[in-house]
């Protein structure tokens, strides 16, 4: 086995495998973030993530069950001895994640909490001893805290419909409702990038029978497009979306159905487990954090629309106006216009060329 140290795993991985005399009988993880994690563990079980390209790689292992999020049919309720959870970004999710968890155990099984200093591990206990009051700590190591209750309470009966919630999103005239679930980005309200980009389409609309919506999250763009199109008595465009994360599949296959649109959600990392053909191309892209410039994975993403994008297909992206977005779409894409920017978004329009 590799070293727990050179295997490049995330800290809250490596505490856990520091304490994996913790664990015993059928074991069920969650929150998983890389697959390499699992062949360093002595017990095989079921591995949950929320993230696709980990899930891929998931399940190309033997002696554990791939799932997921929180949604997949293999999340066999009452079937876990040990439950590892390991702490999701978002505090609101956690409540979700140990919900599972409890629908997962068995009678008297044992919970183990695994989260990093820096992620908020602190502040999730008092979640945690919500559900297991009895939850003490084992081990504070590689920056992180590992918390234990023994013999906690199962809750049997987790749905994920009983944690979506609806709010209503309105751009130039037009209201959908969107579905959203915790730990899903901008979840109770449209954010100003996509805004901005919602009304270059109300203004310049993209002329295409088949749009393909880029890190779609809960499906604001392709609902409220096709929406705006049956108010200008317009042709109604099929509008795909792909996304990376499970919430946003879900969310983003409610939303749709909510507003009757038309098009297919396909979970994916980026555009690795997508084929196809799209006249149009639309994304407000996570592909930053706060004001670095790694441009890597953006040249990486435009390389792949280009196979996606038809000749003389549109290109219609959203970007914080700091990052140098223009020059990497012309050398990738083609010709391209600002089509509206301030002073913290810019909106780009792009054709591929032939």
């Amino acid at each position: 086995m590799q070293s727990i140290t050179g295997s490049g795993l995330p800290n809250s991985h490596q505490a856990l495998l520091k304490n994996q005399h913790l664990l015993s009988g059928r074991l069920a993880l969650l929150g998983v973030a890389s697959a390499y994690l699992l062949p360093e563990l002595a017990l095989g079980g079921l591995a949950m993530s929320e993230q696709a390209g980990v899930f891929r790689a998931i399940e190309h292992h033997e002696s554990w069950q791939a799932c997921f999020g929180y949604d997949d049919t293999a999340l066999a309720a009452d079937s876990y001895d040990s439950v590892v959870v390991f702490l999701p970004k978002a505090r609101a999710e956690l409540e979700m994640r140990l919900a599972l968890a409890r629908s997962l155990a068995v009678e008297n099984a044992r919970l183990i909490l695994v989260g990093e200093k820096k992620e908020g591990i602190a502040g999730a206990i008092k979640q945690l001893k919500a559900v297991a009051p009895q939850a003490y700590k084992v081990d504070s190591a590689r920056h992180c805290q590992v918390w234990c209750a023994d013999a906690f309470e199962s809750a049997p009966g987790f749905r994920i419909q009983d944690w979506l919630g609806w709010s209503r999103i309105g751009c130039s005239g037009i209201s959908i409702d969107v579905a959203g679930l915790p730990g899903i980005f901008s979840q109770d309200a449209l954010d100003n990038g996509t805004r901005m980009l919602l009304e270059t389409l109300a203004e310049e609309p993209i002329r295409a029978d088949r749009l393909l919506d880029f890190a779609c999250g809960a499906g604001v763009i392709g609902a409220w497009i096709q929406a705006h199109q049956s108010a200008q008595e317009e042709p109604i465009a099929s509008v795909d979306g792909v996304d990376v994360q499970s919430q946003a599949v879900i969310c983003a296959r409610e939303t749709y159905r909510r507003n009757s649109a038309a098009g297919t959600i396909f979970a994916s990392d980026g555009l690795v487990d997508i084929d196809g053909l799209w006249s149009g191309i639309v994304t407000n892209p996570p592909f930053h954090t706060g004001v670095k410039t790694d441009t890597s994975m953006t040249e990486q993403f435009l390389r792949d629309v280009r196979r996606h994008l038809q000749p003389g297909g549109e290109l219609r992206l959203v970007a914080n106006s700091f990052l140098p977005y223009e020059a990497l779409i012309k050398r990738h894409i083609g010709r391209v216009e600002r089509l509206r920017q301030d002073g913290r978004f810019t909106v780009y329009r792009a054709f591929r060329g032939q």
